[in-house]
């Protein structure tokens, strides 16, 4: 069983694609999987209300009186546990708009607002609150840190960074209550996992995670082949058609805006290089937005161009806030590179995806960009907004350099490929719950995985 703390978020994170992309590769090794919610399905024994409830949070909520008495019976339950209930899909809900968002699964199950109550239990107890259930799994893979324990099995927990204790002013998390809650979890748990050698170093050094507690499973861009293989003449007519864009005819950076992902001085650093290919910002803003885009003001991301008779506004900087994920995908195909400065990243996923799909890449030589990326991509000083506009430049003018980036990046992107990935997780499992009880044989990784092996 995984969790379906971030699988829940409209628009999706990083930690979301991670647990959607591992809920394909467990199904890919054989293990039969269920996902654990915690929406705000309304109670009852109704199985089609249920249903209901699960994929509409507007379904019905209980009367003020009785919310109340729940909120204090809640904080005796949750010294035994909170109790998790299978939703049975028979079909008559149709759930069809959410199914790029859901990960692949063989049950489903939900307990009313389970991460936020294992938050607020936490905060009173100041200790990981289990969940019960009338089937348990034999292992529970949370795919976030979060304080709950599911009761009777192996529990494993992802930790993908350490971004709130090494750039605190970059979150909004209370970072004694943060610190606290990892010491317990590592306490707790049968093994944690991570997904770059940079952050395991971390947990060892910071947190003092034994070494042979910890397992970095890296992981991998799950990209459909029908969006791989589409057609040039598609991506481009896609991207004009959608969004004004001239296909290879400009920068992108994606992901959510917030301070770690340095918008504020990729923004100086592309106005500094004076290059006239735009740049593209897509990802919905998050904490401490404001600041990091206080340059997108008129005066800079604007110029006049002279077109014959008459004198239009074209845009240097284009802010989108959301493309659905096929998109996205021809968003990225269609640049002429990825600009991704971020300060830290546990693994920095836009890197592999965008060598994946063929285009060049700048980003930081800090954290875990330089496992990812190798020598398939511009590495800069994310601090340096001058060493970034020299990067951006070279990207713009330099035909052979992106050729050879691409190329690169191609080679570099079969290290995280889905088969190899599997292999890890294989591994890692088979060593928690035994060979002899893990159901099907382990993949062989082999030594030229194909680029396209990933798909869902």
């Amino acid at each position: 069983m995984i969790d379906g703390m971030n699988l829940g978020l409209e628009k999706g994170t990083g930690v979301a694609t991670y647990a959607r992309n591992l809920s394909y590769s467990l199904h890919g090794i054989g293990c039969d999987l269920g996902v654990l919610y915690g929406s705000q399905q309304s109670p009852g024994v109704n199985p089609l209300l249920k249903e209901i409830a699960f994929f509409d949070a507007n379904a019905g909520l209980p009367p003020k009186w009785l919310m109340f008495l729940r909120d204090l019976r809640e904080r005796v339950l949750a010294l035994n546990g909170f109790e998790a209930e299978e939703i049975k899909i028979s079909g008559r809900v149709i759930f069809d708009a959410y199914k790029s968002r859901l990960p692949y699964f063989d049950s489903l199950w939900n307990s009313k607002d389970l991460f936020h109550r294992a938050n607020r239990a936490f905060k009173w107890y100041k200790g990981l609150t289990k969940v019960r259930s009338f089937t348990y799994p034999e292992l529970m893979h949370w795919t976030y840190p979060i304080p709950l324990l599911m009761r009777r099995a192996k529990n494993i927990y992802t930790l993908h960074d350490l971004v709130p204790l090494r750039l605190p002013y970059t979150t909004l998390d209370n970072k004694r209550r943060y610190y606290r809650m990892l010491k317990k979890i590592i306490a707790k748990a049968d093994h944690i996992v991570t997904v770059s050698e940079s952050s395991k170093k971390d947990l060892i050094d910071i947190m003092g995670v034994p070494e042979e507690m910890i397992t970095n499973t890296y992981q991998s861009a799950a990209i459909p082949k029908k969006y791989q293989d589409k057609p040039e003449d598609v991506v481009k007519r896609e991207i004009e058609g959608t969004f004004g864009l001239k296909y290879k005819g400009y920068f992108l950076f994606y992901g959510s805006i917030e301070p770690k992902k340095n918008i504020g001085r990729l923004i100086e650093a592309y106005l500094a290089s004076d290059v006239t290919t735009p740049l593209v910002i897509l990802g919905a803003q998050a904490w401490k937005s404001e600041g990091e885009l206080k340059l997108l003001v008129d005066d800079h991301i604007r110029s006049l161009i002279a077109t014959g008779n008459e004198t239009r506004v074209k845009r240097r900087v284009i802010q989108l806030e959301y493309a659905p994920f096929p998109l996205l995908v021809s968003l990225i195909r269609g640049a002429k590179a990825t600009l991704f400065p971020s300060l830290y990243e546990g693994f920095g996923l836009p890197v592999l995806e965008s060598m994946q799909l063929r285009t060049p890449v700048m980003s930081s030589r800090t954290s875990s960009i330089p496992e990812i990326a190798g020598d398939a991509a511009i590495l800069v000083n994310p601090y340096d907004t001058r060493e970034m506009a020299e990067a951006i430049r070279g990207l713009d003018q330099n035909d052979e350099l992106r050729g050879e980036l691409v190329h690169k990046g191609i080679k570099q992107a079969l290290l995280f490929s889905e088969e190899r990935y599997q292999a890890r997780l294989a591994e890692l499992y088979s060593r928690l719950l035994g060979p002899e009880r893990f159901a099907r044989p382990k993949p062989a990784i082999k030594e030229e995985p194909s680029l396209y092996a990933a798909s869902v």
